[in-house]
């Protein structure tokens, strides 16, 4: 089956891939694949590339099923990555159980499992990148989030090289929003997997997205100032990193000394 998109989408997927050095000759990547619908389209986003660029790289697509469910439809999954002529494998991980024992962040715990299993199936399948579905709004909630949640201006990179592994983390979907990709859904005919999630529509991330919406019919421009905060090149005026006490200490005793003196 051939995919194809609109100019404008490819553009965007064009711009990421060249902008961040994303794919380059002999690559092995590997696509995770959850069935939603950001991972689909991602999947046929890819074959398309692979069409398109003159540079030799193969493709490959891994499914977690977390155990959430007793009917993880893995077989639906496997039949739409052979129309696309892209290797498919699942595999099962407890996740359900493991944040049940962890008693922490679901949420965080699931995608910690999740990535490991990915990594380590990339590192013993010999593949050098691994592929994500995230979009430009999961880039702006993240930041957002953190700047909310931990007091800090962080975001995931479009490129992200690991160190322990040695893998590349790549997003090509970067420049799309979301709305976008849930518009592409006729294009690719394929109706995404409801997620089996039991939190899924009741997190934290979910919040983000409400309160940015809904900021956003106050300052239609709110979204767009995140997006453009996210760059190295935003940061303007500053305070400078909090000084501890043993820092401070010398000036405080010459202040402290000058104030004795006068009395």
């Amino acid at each position: 089956m051939n995919f194809n998109l609109p100019q404008t989408y490819v553009s965007k997927l064009l711009r990421a891939v060249t902008e961040f050095s994303m794919i380059e000759e002999s690559d092995r990547i590997l696509i995770g694949l959850s069935g939603g619908k950001d991972s689909l389209f991602l999947l046929c986003a890819a074959a398309l590339l692979r069409r398109r660029l003159k540079v030799n790289f193969s493709l490959a697509a891994l499914t977690v099923d977390p155990l959430f469910s007793d009917n993880f439809p893995m077989e639906i999954l496997a039949d739409y990555c052979r129309s696309l002529k892209i290797p498919f494998d699942g595999v099962a991980v407890d996740i359900k159980g493991a944040i049940k024992s962890a008693g922490k962040n679901p949420c965080f715990t699931c995608a910690y499992f999740r990535r490991a299993a990915i990594n380590r199936y990339a590192c013993e399948h010999g593949f050098n990148k691994i592929a994500y579905a995230h979009h430009n709004d999961d880039a702006v909630e993240t930041f957002f989030m953190s700047l909310l949640y931990s007091g800090q201006l962080n975001v995931f990179t479009p490129t992200t090289y690991l160190d322990r592994t040695k893998l590349t983390v790549i997003r090509p979907l970067i420049y799309l929003r979301e709305a976008e990709i849930a518009a592409a859904l006729p294009w690719h005919g394929f109706k995404p997997i409801k997620s089996p999630c039991p939190n899924d529509g009741h997190t934290k991330r979910q919040e983000i997205k409400e309160t940015i919406a809904e900021l956003g019919k106050k300052n239609p421009a709110l979204y767009h100032h995140l997006a453009a905060a996210m760059r190295q090149s935003a940061l303007g005026e500053l305070w400078p990193t909090a000084k501890t006490k043993a820092e401070m200490r010398e000036n405080y005793l010459r202040l402290m000394s000058a104030h004795s003196a006068r009395s």
